[in-house]
This record gives structure tokens, C-alpha cells and sequence, in this order.
């Protein structure tokens, strides 16, 4: 019945467009997806290239700027939830671009420290969750909600098109101009998100004011976990999601180490054994609307959240040379395929579960959630590979992704959940 349902709504969808206001939505996510990829690994390299910064310094920048942003963003959720969310969306958007844009300021200024970058980090972290807890929001007042799906595949596919573009293309521009210049770029594309985001237009419904003067309790920052705990199968999800991220996560900086160092690959080598992979995240995102509307939306998530652990464990095994590419490339590419399809999925499912009162509060305790777990076993994997190996310590988040499965929600939590 729901796969009947979902086809015939999916059918009407595909015969219309999400309309103008859409389209200048996702031009907007598009812009600024590529200027975050256009920037990746911006901040590392100018503290190593830039300020000399050893070790210690570049892991405390990764790790530390996630995880004091989260903290920072912990009450940006309740304080989201009464606003008018398109104005927010742009607030952070512009709070980014500001940032980012004082370091090469700085850096021309001659003033630039490890202070500043790290202050940026946590300052565009915190700029991050207050925006996606807006943006889903948002999102729903604009497209119906048989819509959703569609427009999160969108989401979804250009992200995995400005990952494939953006990192090998930031690279060749860092080593022509330095990294400062995708630092630049980067600031760049959330001006222009904002200017994008201010020009959808329309009017967006106030949202409703609880009775009683606007102040924020203590109770409030906690809201979004307790929904999502409380709910029978958001929970599962919750914990299946950041379970996995967390430990893909984890093993990306251990899996360069062994490649680039371990089994001598150049970094050209580097770079296209992860650009190429990135084609399976459009296809499993293009594929989205129409494998729910075959096989329905809670058969996908179980199977594709599944078979998305399935692929990490082929990674401890790379030998060197052609062959490890070529392994690197078949396990990359099945895995992100599995995610380009679960991440759309999921992020409907999400919407459409979660009252209009209490969305903006459960996207950022979401996002929060995730962004400190995978500091967490970021750093704790690097210790383990400290002492095991970079091989050993993939290998180990393999077999624990193996049991991630076990966090999805059950078919008799699904059926119920179908039917309410």
C-alpha cells in the first residue's frame, strides 16, 4: 500500500517542477556546496604550509573546531524554533562569509595565528547547525510534501557533483596560488548563497509564538533529543546514522595515511580514487524517488542502510599499485551509491515525522549529535592507529560498521509506524 501510494504521488511530482522559488533554492545550495568543496582542507593546510602548526595543532583544529561549534550551537536550536527561518538561513550564511573572509585579511595583514583559525572553525561550525536546522524547516514550507523526496535528491546529488568537482579542483588552485585563495572561494560562495536564498521570495508563514515573554529555558535546549529518543523509529535511525558517519568519518584521515605514505600513492592517485566514487552518490540519489516508489520508503531505508556498512572492511585489504586503486575505487564507489540513496531518504522521513514546532530543535540536536561523535572517534581512531597501525585501526571500524544494521529500526517498528 504505501509503495502504491508513493507511486502515485511520485508520478503527479514528476510531471511538474518544484517551481521558480525552488530553483533558486537549490542554485543557492549548489553555490555554496561548491565553495565548501572548492575549500576543503583549506584550514589544515594553511596551518601547516602557513604557520608551521605540527601535528597536535592540525588534529586540535579538526577536532576541536567541530566539537566546540556543536557546543556553541546547542541553543541555536530553541532559538531558531520561533523565528522565520529563510532570514535565519541567511543570517548564517553571512555570518560564514565574514568569517571565513577574515583570514585572508589577516594573512595580508601579516596578523594571521592558530588563535583566528581555530576561532573561524568554530564560529562557521556553529554557522553550519544553525543553517541545516533552519533549511529543513524551510524546505518544507516551500515544496509539498509529496515533494520532499524529489527535492532531497536534488540536495543529495549536488552535493556528491561538488564533491567530485570541488576537492581535485581546490587542490590544483592551492598549488598554483596557495590555499589561501579557496579559502576566498569559499567565503565567496555563502555571499552569494545569501544573496540566492534572499531572492526565492514569497512569504514564509510566521511561525506559531508560544504564549508568554520569548525566553529561553533550560528545558528547551534538550527538546530535540528527547523527540528524537522518544520516537520509535527516529531513535533507531539517530543512533544508526551518527553510528555510521562517525565511523566512516574516522577512518578517512587513516585511510590517506596508508595510502599516500603506506603504499606510495601520488596525490594525484589520492584524489581520483576519491573523485571518481562520487558518480555512485548521483546515481543512488537519482535513484531514490523511484526505488520508494517500487519497493516504499521503509523497505529502502532498512536495505540501503544495510548494504551502506557493508563496503568500509574492503578498504583494510588495498595493496599497492593499480590493483588498490582499483579496489579503493569499487568499495568507495558502492558505498557512497548505498549513501546517495539512504541520505535522501532519511532526511524525508525526518521532515515528515517531526511537528512544524519542534523541527528547527531536532535538526540541530541532529546535526550536534553528528558532529561530535565524529570528532569523538576521529580522535579516538587516530589513537588506536597510533598503536595498532592506519590498517588495523580501518579494519576495526569495518567490523564495528558490520554491526550497525542492528541499529536500524525493526519491520514490525516500520509497520506500525506505516500505519499511524
Amino acid at each position: 500500500m504505501e509503495a502504491a501510494e508513493a507511486g502515485a504521488a511520485c508520478g503527479e511530482r514528476r510531471e511538474r517542477g518544484l517551481g521558480r522559488r525552488f530553483g533558486r533554492l537549490w542554485a543557492a545550495y549548489a553555490v555554496s556546496a561548491f565553495g565548501s568543496s572548492l575549500g576543503f582542507g583549506a584550514f589544515p593546510l594553511m596551518a601547516i604550509l602557513v604557520l608551521d602548526s605540527g601535528p597536535a595543532q592540525v588534529a586540535a583544529l579538526a577536532a576541536a573546531g567541530r566539537v566546540l561549534g556543536a557546543v556553541l550551537a546547542v541553543p541555536l536550536g530553541p532559538w531558531v524554533e520561533p523565528r522565520r527561518k529563510r532570514p535565519v538561513m541567511v543570517g548564517a550564511d553571512l555570518t560564514r562569509f565574514a568569517a571565513l573572509l577574515s583570514v585572508p585579511v589577516a594573512f595580508a595583514l601579516g596578523w594571521l595565528g592558530f588563535a583566528q583559525l581555530l576561532l573561524v572553525s568554530v564560529v562557521v561550525a556553529a554557522a553550519d547547525i544553525a543553517f541545516k536546522a533552519a533549511a529543513g524547516a524551510y524546505l518544507k514550507t516551500l515544496v509539498p510534501a509529496a515533494d520532499l523526496l524529489v527535492a532531497n535528491s536534488r540536495f543529495e546529488s549536488t552535493t556528491w557533483t561538488a564533491t567530485m568537482v570541488g576537492p581535485p579542483l581546490g587542490g590544483a588552485l592551492i598549488g598554483m596560488f596557495g590555499p589561501v585563495v579557496t579559502v576566498v572561494a569559499d567565503a565567496v560562495s555563502y555571499l552569494l548563497s545569501a544573496l540566492g536564498i534572499r531572492s526565492v521570495g514569497g512569504t514564509e508563514p510566521s511561525p506559531e509564538r508560544v504564549p508568554g515573554p520569548p525566553r529561553l529555558r533550560a528545558g528547551d535546549l534538550l527538546e530535540g533529543w528527547r523527540h528524537i529518543l522518544a520516537h520509535p523509529v527516529l531513535r533507531p535511525l539517530f543512533l544508526n546514522a551518527i553510528a555510521v558517519n562517525g565511523l566512516i568519518m574516522a577512518s578517512e584521515p587513516l585511510l590517506a595515511l596508508l595510502l599516500l605514505r603506506g603504499l606510495g600513492f601520488a596525490p594525484w592517485q589520492y584524489g581520483l580514487v576519491f573523485a571518481l566514487p562520487c558518480v555512485g552518490g548521483l546515481v543512488g540519489s537519482r535513484l531514490a524517488p523511484r526505488l520508494v516508489d517500487r519497493y516504499g520508503r521503509h523497505r529502502v531505508l532498512r536495505t540501503a542502510g544495510a548494504l551502506r556498512a557493508c563496503w568500509p572492511l574492503g578498504l583494510a585489504l588495498v595493496p599497492a599499485g593499480i590493483p588498490g586503486m582499483a579496489l579503493v575505487i569499487t568499495v568507495q564507489f558502492g558505498l557512497v551509491a548505498c549513501c546517495g540513496l539512504f541520505n535522501p531518504v532519511l532526511a524525508t522521513y525526518r521532515l515528515t515525522h517531526v511537528d512544524p514546532d519542534r523541527l528547527a530543535r531536532t535538526q540541530a540536536a541532529w546535526a550536534i549529535s553528528s558532529s561530535v561523535t565524529i570528532a569523538a572517534l576521529t580522535a579516538g581512531w587516530g589513537l588506536l592507529a597510533v598503536v595498532t597501525g592506519p590498517r588495523t585501526a580501518i579494519a576495526a571500524a569495518g567490523v564495528l560498521l558490520l554491526a550497525t544494521p542492528l541499529l536500524l529500526p525493526r519491520a514490525r517498528q516500520l509497520s506500525c509506524d506505516a500505519r499511524q
